[in-house]
């Protein structure tokens, strides 16, 4: 079992029942109560500590998943973040020689490819057959154009049980939203807001790429209702050949004036009156 006992905590047997272990943490949860602090202040924070772990405790062992997972491994399978700091994962044991967990990366990531570093804490039972947790690291190597659901695998890499072989570890790409693009297989596309004249006129757009370039986008065509501007080349890159790339689509959003004057009115009316139509 893991580092952290909820059984003892809760102050049952490992073969306790739902409603022996939910009696046990009624009774527990009492000591912990609000008006326990408030008779006792000067121990709020031991209170406060106490009925976490119990409430903790309490949440694994009234699940009959989470404790059959918690039985085999302890308190958390594997627990591991992404090397920037930012990514916490959990994995599930899907019960078939294997650990999946989600790897998240940044549209950046899978745009410019780059490396990650992976705390992993895993159970393995140790020579005497006891389950204990070991550290380890890996380091991941996420490729440019690789798409969300690519796995990764690590033979052997992940939880053991006493007398079975290791599990494979698998790590499965997510991608985060991003805030200005969307991928489409190969493109990119992005939205951009213009101007009722801009639409009509003409504009210079100035885009800032995942790899942090600076390119600049000439609109010269009318902006009509479904019109996308297409940029060969600036979308993402192909996992098999990262020096191709797919295209950078840009929808647009034409704003509206909010108001015109009688003058302005009859300055459009006139100008759009004399405007050709396909």
């Amino acid at each position: 079992m893991g580092s952290v006992n909820y059984y003892r905590i809760l102050k049952v047997n490992p073969d306790a029942s739902y409603e022996r272990i939910k009696k046990s943490f009624k009774n527990l949860s009492r000591k912990c109560h609000p008006d326990k602090i408030n008779q006792e202040p000067l121990r709020k924070n031991e209170f406060d500590a106490s009925f976490k772990r119990i409430s903790e405790a309490f949440d694994v062992l009234s699940d009959p998943n989470k404790r059959r997972i918690y039985d085999l491994y302890g308190k958390y399978p594997v627990d591991f973040e992404n090397g920037d700091g930012n990514n916490n994962m959990e994995v599930d044991d899907e019960g078939v020689g294997v650990v999946e967990s989600d790897l998240l990366c940044t549209l950046e990531d899978l745009y410019c490819g780059c490396r990650k570093k992976v705390n992993l804490v895993r159970t393995v039972p140790d020579e005497f057959g006891e389950l204990k947790r070991e550290e380890d690291i890996l380091k991941i190597t996420i490729k440019p154009g690789w798409k969300k659901g690519t796995k990764i695998t690590f033979p052997g890499r992940g939880n053991q049980l006493r007398g079975s072989p290791p599990l494979d570890l698998i790590f499965v790409v997510k991608e985060k939203p991003h805030a200005i693009f969307q991928r489409d297989r190969h493109d990119l596309v992005m939205t951009q807001k213009i101007s009722f004249l801009e639409a009509l006129v003409g504009s210079t757009l100035n885009i800032t790429t995942l790899d942090r370039r600076n390119i600049t986008v000439e609109v010269t065509d009318i902006v009509t209702p479904g019109y996308e501007k297409v940029v060969p080349d600036e979308g993402m890159p192909l996992a098999k050949d990262s020096s191709k790339r797919g295209n950078l689509r840009i929808k647009f959003d034409v704003e509206f004036p909010s108001n015109l004057t009688s003058q302005q009115k009859h300055s459009v009316s006139r100008i759009l009156s004399e405007a050709v139509y396909n």
